[in-house]
């Protein structure tokens, strides 16, 4: 199943693994996800990236995701506290969050849907397992899915 995705829906990566993130990205490659990708470290840097896109920044524009792949542990600010303010937040809650990290722990998948996470994903070990991962979902949110306007 090879999933192609053009331009029109950008990722916006918040990882703060420079490793997970060039192994995303080569998932993301091989999966056949081709659009605009943008990369912060940290949660502060995920939210300050946020703050004019959810104000000024028309949802047209390149700079607006249509998805947030969203690590749990990062510094500054984590995931956890960065999936609450997007949530409450009436111009970006409609942005689909996918927790994409290592945890299993059950706390931490109930606590990510209590604030109202999209989708939670543990991320695999193999990659070729990962890349998998990375075209159900491509899939899902860009040939299945209809994203709001």
């Amino acid at each position: 199943m090879k999933t192609t995705v053009h331009g029109l829906h950008p990722i916006l990566i918040a990882e703060d693994d420079e490793d997970d993130y060039l192994l995303t990205m080569e998932a993301l490659k091989e999966a056949g996800v081709d659009t605009q990708i943008k990369w912060v470290k940290d949660g502060e840097e995920l939210m300050d990236y946020l703050e004019p896109v959810g104000t000024a920044i028309k949802k047209t524009s390149p700079e607006f995701p249509s998805l947030i792949l969203l690590d749990l542990n990062m510094p500054r600010k984590d995931g956890r506290e960065v999936l609450d303010e997007i949530k409450k937040n009436n111009a970006l809650r409609k942005i689909p969050v996918v927790v994409l990290t290592t945890s299993k722990a059950e706390t931490d998948i109930n606590h990510a849907y209590d604030l109202g996470v999209n989708s939670y994903i543990q991320k695999p070990v193999r990659f070729n397992e990962f890349v998998e991962v990375i075209k159900v979902l491509s899939n899902y949110w860009f040939q299945v899915v209809k994203l709001p306007d």
